[in-house]
This record gives C-alpha cells, sequence and structure tokens, in this order.
C-alpha cells in the first residue's frame, strides 16, 4: 500500500499530480517532470536528513498513484500532506494509506502526533478527516498552531491525531472483530 520513494516513479507521479482537481491542493508544487524529479530527490534527502518523512501510495498492482507524507517534523509531531491521483479518488485508496502510515509513524517512527492543516474550500479532504473516528478538531484546541497556519487571514482548518487516539481505535476495531469471530464459530 505504501513504500519509500524512488525517483523511478517520478513519471507516474507527476502525470497523476499535476491534473486540476489535484494539482491545487500539492503542498509542492511542479511545472514540469524534471521540476518534479528534482522535488523528489530533495524529498528523499529531506527524510535522511530526518526532517520529513515521505512514501508513495500504491494501488493493488503496486503501481504509484499518489503520496502521503509528514512534514516540519518537530517535537515528535508533523504535518501531514496527502494526495491521490484523481483516477483514485473516492475508492479507499486515501484511507489505506493513512492507516499503513500511521502504523509506521506511531509504532516504528515514535511519532506521537500527526496534524492535519486542511484549506476550507477543500470540502472533499475536510470530509475524509472528519470521516477518520481517531480525527479531532483542533481549532480550538491548538490555538497557537491554528493562529500561525492563519496568519495571514482563515485559510485553513486544523486536525490532530494524537498516538494515544489512534491506538484506542485499533484496540476498539481489533476487538471487534475478536467479537465477530467468536460469534460465527
Amino acid at each position: 500500500m505504501i513504500k519509500k520513494r524512488e525517483l523511478t516513479e517520478s513519471h507516474v507521479l507527476y502525470d497523476l499530480m499535476s491534473h486540476k482537481d489535484v494539482f491545487p491542493f500539492v503542498r509542492h508544487k511542479a511545472y514540469s517532470h524534471e521540476e518534479y524529479l528534482f522535488l523528489t530527490k530533495q524529498t528523499m534527502e529531506a527524510e535522511e536528513r530526518g526532517e520529513l518523512i515521505s512514501r508513495t501510495i500504491l494501488d493493488e498492482w503496486q503501481n504509484p498513484i499518489g503520496t502521503i507524507n509528514l512534514y516540519d517534523i518537530n517535537n515528535q509531531a508533523g504535518f501531514l500532506g496527502t494526495w491521490l491521483g484523481k483516477p483514485f479518488h473516492g475508492k479507499g485508496y486515501n484511507t489505506m494509506a493513512k492507516e499503513a502510515f500511521f502504523q509506521e509513524l506511531f509504532y516504528e517512527l515514535e511519532i506521537e502526533t500527526v496534524f492535519m492543516r486542511i484549506r476550507t474550500e477543500n470540502i472533499r479532504s475536510r470530509k475524509a478527516a472528519e470521516k477518520l473516528p481517531y480525527v479531532l478538531f483542533a481549532n480550538e484546541t491548538r490555538p497557537t498552531i491554528f493562529a500561525e497556519l492563519n496568519r495571514n487571514g482563515k485559510k485553513y482548518d486544523l486536525y490532530e491525531i494524537p498516538k494515544d487516539l489512534y491506538t484506542f481505535h485499533l484496540a476498539k476495531v481489533q476487538s471487534e472483530q475478536t467479537n465477530e469471530q467468536v460469534l460465527e464459530a
């Protein structure tokens, strides 16, 4: 579902990213294949320095379909950035990629909090975030971060995923699955 970034997938990802429904919401924009290749190389180098964590999202045939990233890592927290190519919207890939990424972040890489800043006009992303049972709306609970994101006028809503709430969600899901298996037996 996700894997470390590779330069070889840059052409495919650039073509997917450049779609008019995707491009406005991508954090690091590239205007050519060559520029995207350069940005991918910079991303991989930044990960080696511990500044971010970046993964390629794959479909069930291991084809690259988007990226998922944790930016601005500080004090075991960072900001999530994810995008999928237009043909893959609404098919559940985003949720599956987030689940795999959160598993890695929280239980392998010692991240404690994931923040999401979502543009107020990005209704698709806001609805997707609000569907997740482990996401907190954080405009009021994290006023300093919210104010910093919107210092030039309100553009973003802030969401938070704390490791403990995510862990509670996993325990609940596992408990429900165990109960279903007992009932089936």
